[in-house]
């Protein structure tokens, strides 16, 4: 597992999905859990599985020939990373997008043109900045620094240094 994380508008998703074809390129099975603190719903009222839901199921599972989705309705606390990863089948690699605090490395995303203050400074899983100013001096010396621009780079880093989970 791997994280890539940062502050809204940093280029997350883009980064990710630049990075995605490079890891499959590579001959990897790869698998993605993105967090938000949105709620969203993938539903449409009226639709069959969304009158399931509506009216009490727990989970509704909506199967196609082509793909299948789960929807699990929280009632209690959400669920954690670890909840999460139990959940997925076994795979090469997990990149997650999102869960900055729980996820034991990260990448950080960090565009200073935002303005809104790097994770680094605060957060001692971070463990290097993908940045279009890869030659700042205000960034920190000891974190390896990444052009965001260079999937390769980071598809090698990521693979490198990805922690290895096991659940029970």
């Amino acid at each position: 597992m791997i994280g890539i994380t940062g502050r809204s508008g940093s280029g997350k998703t883009h980064l990710l999905s630049r990075l995605l074809p490079v890891l499959r390129a590579r001959g990897l099975a790869v698998s993605t859990i993105k967090h938000t603190h949105h709620d969203i719903d993938m539903d449409r009222p009226g639709k069959d599985s969304w009158l399931h839901r509506n009216a009490g199921a727990a989970e509704v599972m909506l199967a196609t020939p082509g793909r299948w989705v789960l929807q699990h309705e929280c009632t209690d606390a959400p669920p954690s990373l670890t909840d999460l990863l139990a959940s997925m089948r076994r795979t090469d690699l997990v990149v997650v997008e999102g869960f900055h605090a729980t996820t034991p490395a990260c990448i950080e995303v960090y565009r200073p043109a935002t303005g809104k203050e790097p994770l680094f400074r605060h957060q001692d899983n971070i463990i290097a900045i993908a940045t279009d100013t890869p030659h700042d001096p205000a960034l920190p010396a000891h974190l390896p620094v990444l052009d965001v621009n260079d999937a390769g780079a980071i598809a090698d880093f990521a693979w490198r240094h990805a922690c290895s989970v096991v659940l029970d």
